[in-house]
């Protein structure tokens, strides 16, 4: 893996399992970097029997002699990041000596979660099951030029201007839209002043220290927030996030995306999906129960109940080519023991062709067609050789491959770092 520029991007609609995986790799890279999302992610960890929850800051942050990076591509509440940096220093030493965050990240500010909440709750929106965290809202400040970016926080002038001029736009919606009350400014302002105190030493160019990390020959890791199908542009739109995955690499960082030797994929071994959008391998019944309980699927931002379903390979394969995956980690293929019959979708009954629903990604009338595989009861919970899995987990392991395009490079069979089947990773 030495001197390797890796992306790790999730291949389903997030929570598939990114967090662990970016910790089994990052003892063997010199940075790490988010460079799209905010604190709308959440990547869970379990590092020598303590759990940890990261949302914004990148996931191998926990270990020593690696640098981390929050690109200009990402937005950045400066309350969640002071919060999970103090959080996270209690386990970690270190963390904001080894964090550098680009001047030209966009800022969530309050006026952006007030505005997100009240959509969410509004009956004449559409609501698609936000995290409530103003993420979209800061995203669109970005593409109408209103945002306040970090570096505005150190020029109290060029703030007093931009603040007055965005709270202007935002007070006239929250009283004549909504019939809120009005954002403060001094208030705002004040503490924006007070929050640029104790960020200005996190500030750095990231773009000229991950190009020279590149010439150096070091290795580099690009962490994807949220997962494929939530990409604002490729994904189950409108139900989807507001920034680009693996695309958002160049414009996130400022790299050319010629630079990236290899993209690893995460998908579960099975689908899951928080909030609003169509599901089509959705289980509402006792299976999918099952999968729920077993996998633990609650979402590590919201607390909010995932919702379950069989593995979608149609959808799979496509975002695999999309995105150019070199090879796939299969994450928590133990959810699946001990069911007799395990399905996969392998295409959709429409009226419409495969090629016209992927492109337009509506899925709401496509109805699933699946392949059954025999189950297995002899748990592949923990184990770290591939050797040891039940037959049928690797006809099942193989078919997904052949599937999908790709080669399974990665297994994980549990929640720790070491419950990790690592076949031919890079």
């Amino acid at each position: 893996m030495a001197g390797k520029v890796i992306s790790l991007l999730g291949l389903q609609w997030g929570d598939e399992g990114k967090g662990k995986v970016v910790d089994n790799i990052a003892k063997d890279i010199s940075a790490a970097v988010r460079y799209q999302g905010g604190h709308n992610a959440g990547h869970t960890l379990i590092v020598e029997e303590k759990t940890m929850v990261f949302h914004l800051l990148p996931s191998a942050i926990c270990h020593e002699n690696i640098r981390c990076y929050l690109g200009r591509g990402v937005v950045v509440s400066l309350d969640a990041l002071f919060e999970e940096i103090d959080d996270a220093s209690e386990i970690i030493k270190g963390v904001e000596e080894k964090l550098v965050i680009s001047p030209a990240c966009s800022l969530i500010q309050p006026y952006h979660i007030k505005l997100d909440q009240l959509r969410e709750k509004s009956n004449t929106s559409i609501t698609i099951g936000t995290t409530g965290r103003g993420i979209g809202t800061a995203y669109e400040d970005r593409v109408g030029r209103r945002s306040i970016r970090a570096i505005d926080l150190f020029n109290e002038s060029r703030l007093h201007n931009k603040l007055t001029e965005v709270l202007e736009y935002y007070n006239f919606l929250f009283v004549n839209s909504f019939g809120q009350e009005p954002i403060d400014f001094h208030e705002l302002y004040d503490l924006n002043l007070v929050q640029a105190e104790r960020l200005k030493p996190l500030i750095g160019n990231v773009g000229n220290e991950i190009k020279q990390l590149i010439e150096e020959e070091k290795s580099v890791l690009f962490e994807g927030a949220q997962g494929a199908l939530l990409d604002v542009s490729l994904g189950t739109y409108p139900f989807v996030t507001s920034s680009n995955l693996i695309g958002g690499i160049s414009s996130g960082v400022g790299i050319s995306p010629t630079k990236i030797d290899y993209s690893l994929g995460i998908a579960k071994a099975y689908t899951t999906r928080v909030g609003q959008g169509p599901f089509p391998t959705e289980l509402d019944n006792n299976i999918g129960e099952y999968l729920s309980k077993k996998g633990g699927e609650v979402g590590a931002t919201t607390g909010r109940k995932r919702r379950c379903g069989w593995l979608d390979a149609v959808l799979l394969k496509h975002i695999v080519y999309l995105n150019g995956i070199d090879g796939i980690c299969l994450t928590k293929i133990d959810v699946l023991d001990g069911l007799e019959s395990i399905k996969v979708c392998t295409n959709y009954k429409s009226s419409h062709a495969i090629e016209d629903i992927l492109e337009s990604m509506i899925l709401d009338e496509v109805e699933p067609i699946y392949t059954d595989f025999k189950g297995w009861n002899e748990p592949t919970y923990g184990l770290n050789r591939f050797e040891d899995l039940n037959s049928n987990a690797r006809k099942y392991i193989a078919a997904l491959e052949e599937l999908c395009g790709v080669p399974i490079v990665m297994i994980s069979t549990g929640p720790k770092r070491e419950d990790t089947i690592i076949r031919d990773l890079i």
